[in-house]
């Protein structure tokens, strides 16, 4: 794999470290600005609508960029919008940042999948995926408990310089290590990107991979208080449960995505069936410690395992159009982050109890596969093609 690509993972890490940190820091951020709980709290929705809207609309503009300085402005922005933030003390001006540095974000890791497949080669787009991705589950383990020590230690404003300080190497890295290539004058422009996303093929995967990663934030978001009242370990080891999680992602990812380029239908078809039962398990077994702690990390490799082979068949199937591709790759997942949580908080406000969040994941993966088997019934989703070296290269229609 290009070291190159290792270098994207890095910047992937700092971006995802901003967007995961602010949930330690919401109690400090409203006492300082003088703002309602509720209110700072909208800085999370304010990150994940950029994302969900950014990756394709910001991928779209950058369509006709060389690639280098595409990432180079995403990042450099992404670093300016920290530093402005830890500034200010308008919250107005706060609520702006958050929702450049989102835009940022989804342009990034629109362009930046598509440079790391196409540094990585035809064959090894799994690979390059999960390198990427990599960074996402490093920033869930380290994002949340760092911006709270940061805050603890030094105020809210000391995490925002963090995340700064993170972006400033992969700047540099970006700059030294991603080839500066001109744009392609045969490269395809907009209108014939967007023609890929006419396949049923693609439309249902991007459906599956928001509703796989609805499942996972369902879940991760409501872990604390499953382990604090189901569980009845104290609060004390809700960093380690969080942790064991991020654990299980990081391993899920990357051994899915060495398995995403040879074996996309034996981890999609075993691995989601896996995911299903084991929420159901977590679900129904949620008061032994043992087994909660266990099946977290199981979970977190299951969840991760299956959707970054989602992503790396989205890319598979996108081959046309790999800038749009990846930005709506990056739509769907954050679509899936964001209703996830939503419904998984309708639960516990019906009163259904603090397992109820682990039930609808279930369900949410219990969904995702119907959908795929009636799509497979009616010849949406095929058999997967393997190349000479018996890599998967493309997908059927």
């Amino acid at each position: 794999m290009p070291f190159a690509v290792y270098v994207l993972g890095l910047a992937v890490f700092a971006q995802g470290t901003s967007e995961f940190m602010l949930s330690g820091l919401v109690e400090d951020l409203a006492a300082d600005l003088g703002v309602s709980l509720q209110a700072a709290g909208s800085l999370t929705s304010a990150f994940a609508v950029g994302m969900v809207v950014g990756a394709p609309l910001v991928a779209m503009l950058s369509l006709r960029w060389p690639r280098r300085r595409a990432l180079l402005a995403f990042l450099v922005t992404f670093l300016l919008a920290h530093v402005v933030g830890a500034l200010t003390d308008d919250f107005e001006v706060l609520f702006v940042t958050r929702v450049v540095a989102a835009l940022c974000n989804a342009g990034f890791l629109a362009v930046g999948l598509a440079t790391a497949v196409s540094m990585a080669g035809p064959q090894a787009k799994g690979r390059a995926t999960s390198v990427l991705l990599s960074g996402v589950t490093l920033a869930c383990v380290a994002g949340v408990p760092l911006g709270a020590v940061l805050s603890e230690v030094w105020g809210w404003r000391s995490a925002f310089w963090g995340v700064a300080l993170l972006s400033a190497p992969a700047v540099l890295a970006v700059l030294r290590s991603v080839p500066a290539t001109p744009v392609d004058p045969a490269a395809p422009r907009v209108r014939h990107e967007l023609r890929a996303f006419r396949a049923p093929r693609l439309l249902v995967i991007l459906g599956l991979g928001a509703l796989v990663n609805g499942a996972t934030f369902c879940s991760f978001t409501y872990l604390a208080p499953v382990f604090t009242n189901v569980t009845a370990l104290g609060s004390g080891w809700v960093p380690a449960v969080l942790a064991l999680f991020g654990l299980g992602s990081f391993v899920g990812v990357n051994v899915g995505g060495r398995l995403a380029d040879s074996r996309p239908g034996q981890v999609l078809a075993v691995g989601g069936a896996a995911l299903l039962v084991g929420w159901l398990v977590f679900a129904l077994t949620a008061s032994n410690p043992v087994v909660a702690l266990i099946l977290v990390f199981v979970q977190g490799v299951l969840s991760f395992g299956v959707g970054s082979t989602l992503i790396a068949q989205a890319l598979y199937t996108a081959s046309d159009a790999p800038t749009l591709g990846g930005g709506f790759a990056t739509a769907a997942l954050n679509v899936g982050a964001a209703a996830g949580p939503a419904l998984g908080g309708l639960a516990l406000g019906a009163d259904l109890g603090y397992r109820s969040p682990l039930v609808v994941s279930a369900v949410l993966v219990g969904v995702a596969l119907s959908v795929a088997g009636v799509a497979r019934v009616a010849g949406v989703l095929g058999a997967t093609e393997k190349c000479p070296a018996g890599r998967a290269v493309r997908a059927r229609s």
